[in-house]
């Protein structure tokens, strides 16, 4: 029996080499794993004398060769095949052990140049591993470390595991696929194109399994994406608490991605997907209070998000509720010390929780049959105009553009009133403009009287004016579009309202 290896991830290599030995197997090496193995007294044949051929090109070419790969390919119950092996003085590979170039790791190096990318995309290793694989009935085709033990329980059984031999096959095609999606992707960014391609393959990396996924009957794990995205959830640190579930990485996600909308002190108050509560502030604390105080039922079992560090005076108030998550830059020794009193909260850390990431290019949404693909929102508006007689005033206008960015994030039909730069009733998710409307009005904990309300795409009626005047509203921010505009301006300007378009709908399903 024959052994081929050839490693770029040295760990174990040994070992599993001089297990090889004890079980009479013949090995041949290349390279740095070959100089290894000599190393630690390991007898091993160089490729060179097999194919009778140098390594050459600074090593892009050593097993490129017919002498490696029919020895592989051949099918032993095939006498043709065995036949011309023996014409031509080629001996069998039954094993064959690769791991590839580090092309992720390289990939987010800092610093690192184009070159070496380049030179970091493995040729003849997928290459070796794919022939392998096609003939795993003959041929074992070992790409994780974590095998090495298996395969030689395998040999070492008088009868062999043909299940196996097909599982290490599998897990060959599934590492190589993902490797070529990492090197397109790459590619595709590097020239920095929004044009969605004709064949849309990416691949991720398991990062965990989850309990269960929305409901405890379905199966979940968690994924990551193979580049470095600074703020995102995958970078977090849990500091304290449960493990995170499925419902939890979504609510996190969702609420990032509303605070990442901000640069001032923010606080995000969320539950199941959509914000209950948002509010900016010179002082953090007064932030959290506000946001709390927008919807102070819904926020119970909800999450916290800051985007300044969580001191003890928000820690204090956090620990008088029930919150299942608070996500922010940092916290203070004090702070840890009061909130690490509740046993199951996860309190999670995040650099960069303010940067929005630019290599994370499409959204995805998963339909039966297919894969819905679009580039991700990350506009706010075209331009503001009003269209109404009366203008808003300064801080009406302050607070229409921030209702406008809370309301790009949340469910449509989607709507949110503001006043003072924090929400005071948020409507999401509903099936008609008027039923949002109403349902954020209702919600308020206060008087409206002097608020903003923003809608996420435009009002097809001038029910939801009639509706927002009754509450006292005085401006509006929406995208404008509708073939009633003039309706809808013009209650607004019966009613005294200011009214401001944007010519961008944010509608998020």
């Amino acid at each position: 029996m024959r052994a081929l290896i050839s490693v770029f991830d040295k760990t174990g290599v040994v070992e599993f080499a001089k297990n090889l030995e004890k079980l009479n197997v013949e090995i041949v090496s290349t390279g740095g794993t070959k100089r290894l193995l000599e190393k630690n007294d390991v007898k091993v044949i160089g490729i060179s004398e097999i194919t009778s051929f140098p390594e050459c090109l600074d090593g892009r070419v050593k097993t490129l060769h017919p002498m490696v790969h029919a020895g592989i390919l051949a099918k032993r119950d095939s006498t043709e095949h065995m036949n011309q092996l023996k014409n031509l003085n080629v001996d069998t590979i039954d094993l064959v052990v690769v791991n590839l170039y580090p092309f992720k790791e390289t990939i987010l190096k800092e610093g690192v140049s184009f070159e070496e990318i380049i030179e970091n995309i493995d040729i003849g290793g997928p290459t070796m591993l794919r022939s392998a694989a096609k003939n795993f009935n003959d041929v074992y085709t070992v790409v994780d470390p974590e095998d090495y033990n298996k395969v030689i329980e395998d040999l070492t059984n008088e009868t062999k595991s043909k299940d196996f031999k097909f599982d290490l096959a599998t897990k060959v095609f599934e590492h190589t696929s993902s490797y070529d999606a990492m090197i397109f992707n790459y590619l595709r960014n590097k020239k920095n194109s929004d044009i969605l391609p004709k064949k849309f393959t990416v691949t991720y990396e398991k990062v965990m399994d989850l309990r269960y996924g929305e409901n405890p009957h379905q199966k979940a794990c968690f994924y990551k994406e193979m580049s470095n995205l600074k703020g995102s959830i995958v970078n977090a640190v849990k500091l304290h608490g449960k493990e995170l579930s499925f419902n939890n990485i979504n609510d996190i996600n969702a609420a990032l991605k509303v605070l990442k909308e901000f640069n001032e002190p923010t606080v995000v108050g969320l539950k199941h997907a959509n914000p209950c509560g948002v509010a900016t502030n010179s002082d953090i604390y007064l932030a959290y209070k506000k946001a709390y105080e927008a919807d102070p039922i819904s926020i119970f079992g909800g999450i916290i998000a800051s985007n300044r560090e969580i001191d003890e005076r928000i820690a204090n108030d956090i620990n008088k509720i029930f919150i299942e998550i608070v996500i922010a830059p940092g916290f203070s020794e004090k702070a840890l010390e009061i909130l690490k009193q509740k046993k199951n909260i996860r309190l999670l850390e995040l650099e960069n929780i303010m940067e929005k990431p630019t290599e994370d290019k499409f959204d995805m949404k998963k339909v039966h049959g297919g894969l819905l693909v679009q580039e991700i929102d990350r506009e706010l508006y075209n331009d503001l105009k009003v269209v109404t007689n009366r203008i808003p005033t300064k801080q009406e206008m302050v607070d229409m553009k921030f209702a406008w960015k809370v309301v790009k994030i949340i469910k449509s039909n989607g709507i949110v009133i503001a006043k003072n730069n924090a929400t005071q009733g948020v409507g999401p998710g509903q099936v008609n403009r008027i039923w949002a409307s109403q349902n954020a009005i209702r919600q308020s904990n206060s008087s409206l009287k002097g608020s903003v309300i923003a809608s996420d795409a435009f009002f097809p009626f001038a029910d939801s004016i009639e509706e927002a005047f009754k509450a006292g509203i005085t401006a509006i921010i929406q995208p404008g579009g509708s073939i009633r505009d003039n309706e809808v301006v013009a209650k607004a300007n019966e009613y005294g309202i200011a009214m401001v378009f944007t010519n961008m709908r944010h509608f998020s399903h």
